[in-house]
């Protein structure tokens, strides 16, 4: 049996009535930009995460890059970001002019060590950006200590990470801002691009509604230099759709990923995803860790199970960013991590017959290595 690493159109075609209804009625209502469903879904998207204003935007990487512009962020300024995280988190900074200032992980966990975060504050910091990478919350509570004490923004990416809880609350609005991507892989996927801020700060809501929509409230009154960055009817609508049964989902992937759990424990060299005991994650990604990882890969493809590398090069490696000055050995963490993680299958409509043939795949590929 083959195991694709994902099935686009087999999840989304568990909706399938449903996301054509949503269709019919957008088509319908001859109003296709910023109108009742992009309104609809924001309310709803932010009352599921537990905050007060919900804002969408075009996709993943705008929704943080509005909110370091809502805050003012700019040229001069830096912003602490995460060493191993999709190169996304980075470009948001770099585009608004400030500078991203990498901090090596927690090395259990993959996401952001609070312990090092402090000694990367300079004068010019101006907010800290949290992933929670593969839909595993990080530590927030210590960074929301060390914002407040600094006077920082504290903002979440949450692109991965859709209704995970820390302590029992929702990603999103554990800092000031939470930016979420609705890119059709994710947990809370649209059948294009998307993206979400959601935020408790009224002044933030209030003007990256405007940056969004070419900085303007009122048409042809533009009142900052703002950018076409906006959620359209469409997507809206298929999101409100999957939103329904998001919990349903998340819980399926928390089922695959406890039988991943049991059935690869024990493998020598092969490192397991640990969870501390204030993390609900959701499962965006399984992600194990083995030092022949690319091996490994080539021996699961050879035996029809389909796998992904999150991430292969770590941001300060791209060339994208040789103008840092960084080099091989800078963050040997996240350059370690990138080395070695490798993404099994996962997903809500997984069947445990197809989640045992990738463990045993993987069980006979690492034997062979």
């Amino acid at each position: 049996m083959s195991v694709p690493f994902l099935d686009l159109k087999a999840l989304n075609h568990a909706h399938a009535d449903q996301l054509q209804a949503a269709f019919r009625r957008v088509l319908d209502s001859g109003w296709y930009i910023l109108g009742k469903e992009v309104e609809q879904f924001e309310q709803s998207f932010a009352a599921y995460c537990e905050a007060r204003h919900g804002i969408g935007v075009a996709n993943g990487l705008d929704a943080i890059m509005l909110v370091l512009k809502g805050y003012g962020i700019g040229p001069g300024d830096e912003v602490i970001v995460p060493s191993n995280t999709f190169i996304a988190t980075w470009l948001a900074v770099s585009q608004v002019g400030a500078v991203p200032i990498p901090v090596e992980p927690v090395e259990a966990t993959y996401n952001l060590d609070p312990a090092l975060v402090e000694a990367a504050i300079t004068p010019r910091t101006r907010a800290i950006i949290a992933v929670h990478l593969y839909g595993q919350p990080a530590d927030m509570d210590p960074l929301c200590a060390l914002a407040d004490r600094h006077g920082l923004k504290l903002i979440e990416d949450a692109a991965q990470a859709h209704g995970a809880r820390y302590r029992g609350r929702r990603t999103g609005s554990l800092g000031h801002a939470g930016a979420f991507s609705f890119y059709p892989g994710k947990n809370l996927g649209a059948l294009g691009d998307g993206g979400g801020i959601v935020t408790d700060d009224t002044a933030l809501n209030d003007i990256v509604r405007t940056y969004r929509n070419y900085g303007s409230q009122k048409k042809y009154q533009n009142l900052v230099q703002g950018f076409n960055s906006r959620l359209d009817e469409l997507q809206a609508a298929f999101l409100s759709v999957k939103l329904a049964t998001l919990d349903a989902d998340n819980a399926a992937r928390r089922a695959v990923a406890a039988r991943y759990d049991e059935l690869l424990a024990g493998i020598d060299g092969l490192a397991l995803p640990f969870v501390p005991e204030w993390a609900e994650p959701v499962w965006h990604l399984y992600v194990v860790r083995h030092a022949r990882r690319d091996a490994l890969a080539a021996k699961l493809a050879e035996a029809g199970i389909g796998t992904i590398v999150h991430y292969p090069i770590a941001p300060h490696m791209q060339q994208a960013y040789a103008e840092l000055g960084y080099q091989e050995g800078a963050f040997p963490i996240a350059e370690a991590i990138h080395r070695e993680v490798l993404s099994l299958p996962i997903a809500p409509g997984m069947t445990p017959a197809q989640v045992d043939e990738v463990a045993a795949a993987v069980r006979a590929a690492v034997a062979a290595l």
